[in-house]
């Protein structure tokens, strides 16, 4: 069975990776998001197939600076701990280091860009684009930005 890891940041890429929990049954799996007080519960729905990264904002900066190089580390850790033949992502700034771990060490990624764009990229997406096995935009408009992209559809 393949160990797949489905890793996003929390709130809204959280709730829509979690869209994807009819497939977790199907595999040996693990989901890592950033620990809030909103997603605590998910160690329950879900035991000894969760870990957390710090919850870290960019509007923060001066303490996201220190939370971030954290996260990197913690990251390689994680990784190393589930060892994933494929890494699933919704984003955003919480996945890319695991992605690019990932990547270095022979994991498929696969990056969903998110449903709330429509016409703009987002970061993460730029910086998973280039080393994602397959990148999944939900908007066909976003097919522009993105031209090895898979249309797949809403989410929701």
């Amino acid at each position: 069975m393949k160990k797949v890891l489905f890793i996003s940041s929390t709130g809204g890429h959280l709730s829509e990776l979690l869209q994807l929990k009819k497939m977790f049954k199907k595999y040996d799996y693990h989901i890592i998001t950033e620990k809030t007080k909103s997603n605590l519960k998910l160690k329950d729905d879900y035991p000894n197939r969760v870990d957390y990264l710090v919850y870290g904002t960019k509007s923060h900066i001066l303490s996201y600076l220190y939370k971030f190089p954290f996260n990197c580390l913690k990251s390689l850790y994680l990784y190393f701990k589930i060892r994933p033949n494929i890494i699933i992502t919704t984003g955003a700034h919480t996945s890319v280091p695991m992605c690019y771990i990932g990547k270095l060490f022979g994991s498929k990624i696969i990056y969903i860009e998110t449903f709330a764009n429509i016409y703009t990229q987002t970061l993460s997406g730029r910086i998973i684009y280039p080393i994602a096995n397959l990148f999944i935009v939900q908007w066909e408009s976003m097919l522009q930005f993105y031209p090895k992209a898979k249309l797949g559809g809403w989410i929701y």
